[in-house]
């Protein structure tokens, strides 16, 4: 198979990824093996290939927005058929047997392992993953469409519900719940499109203007370049970008018994803040840690529903270095995708 494997991290304007041809992976018991047909490029790819995720001392194979269609499996794996079109996202292990997993909180397993950092990803041909940690792609999605649904969706979904956002009551007359994005970037335009969908007033905060017209399409009520420019205190808000100082600005704009989450896997420092002006009040901070399977599950219901319509930019495999450039450089309008 040809990959792109990453043997050193380094910043992506060095082009660290290097085009290989590899041996085909073979699938192990209750494994799949997947003929990748689109792989989404996410900014955990990003912190991988540059070493803000810890660096595991081999080499990667990153990737882990993946769709493609099985093209064997391994001995006793009969969930899928050859030839179905599945989804592999980032949580590919957990031991089943923890208190987290026994409680239904499997994304903070011990022993949970992840698509491209733990294990080779999409950024490849061909991917391998247990069976169980496999999904079903919903039909009125292209190959391309349906890869940010595994990352950037999920962990929309996740930020939605740990920022205690669900289907809202339509009765005439009620006020108006409001939810704020912090960055405007692959997430954020997957969770507008739900957020909407369950009736709530979305304001969006991204520094690029092009991301700002692309949230007033999806229907934001107002989108600008800065919290202080606000024009509401919000009910709700999530941080996508990576960017500490998004974090107190974020609180002075929620309401009273708000919630913030905070959706990134990394994050820069967090300056002091004030306890009166950015935590009483009963204001809520939740992190978002990686997902469980059941996110997948509903998130993909939920996708198909309303129906999600991801916006893509689809590059060659072999380019996936200036993917991530652009990724970094916020030249991307949703999500990048690499076609193998």
């Amino acid at each position: 198979m040809k990959a792109m494997v990453l043997t050193r991290c380094a910043p992506v304007e060095q082009k660290p990824l290097v085009l290989h041809e590899l041996p085909d992976p073979e699938p192990a018991v209750g494994e799949i093996r997947v003929r990748v047909a689109a792989c989404g490029v996410c900014r955990t790819d990003l912190h991988v290939v540059e070493g803000e995720l810890p660096p595991l001392g081999r080499a990667v194979i990153p990737g882990h927005q993946i769709v493609g269609r099985v093209d064997k499996k391994g001995p006793g794996a009969a969930r899928f058929r050859e030839g179905d079109r599945v989804g592999i996202a980032w949580l590919r292990h957990t031991c089943g047997v923890c208190a987290h997993c026994m409680e239904g909180r499997e994304n903070l397993c011990e022993k949970a392992l992840f698509t491209g950092y733990h294990a080779p990803g999409g950024y490849a041909t061909h991917a391998v993953v247990h069976e169980d940690f496999a999904y079903p792609i919903p039909e009125n999605l292209t190959d391309a469409e349906a890869t940010p649904l595994l990352c950037a969706g999920i962990i929309g979904y996740r930020s939605l519900k740990r920022a205690l956002c669900g289907p809202l009551s339509r009765e005439p007359g009620k006020t108006p719940r409001t939810l704020a994005l912090y960055g405007f970037g692959s997430s954020a335009h997957i969770v507008i499109q739900i957020a909407r969908y369950w009736g709530y007033e979305v304001y969006a905060v991204s520094r690029t203007e092009r991301h700002q017209k692309l949230a007033l399409e999806l229907g934001a009520v107002w989108a600008g370049a800065s919290a202080q420019d606000l024009p509401v205190k919000v009910h709700h808000a999530i941080v996508f970008a990576p960017a500490g100082p998004l974090v107190p600005a974020a609180l002075e704009h929620l309401e009273k018994g708000g919630t913030l989450a905070l959706a990134g896997i990394y994050m820069s420092a967090i300056p002091p803040m004030d306890y009166e002006t950015h935590l009483f009040y009963e204001k809520n901070v939740h992190s978002v840690t990686a997902n469980t399977r059941q996110d997948a599950v509903e998130l993909l219901e939920t996708a198909a529903a309303v129906p999600v319509r991801p916006t893509v930019r689809t590059y060659p495999l072999e380019a996936a270095n200036d993917a991530l450039l652009d990724l970094k450089n916020d030249r991307i309008e949703g999500t990048g995708v690499l076609i193998p």
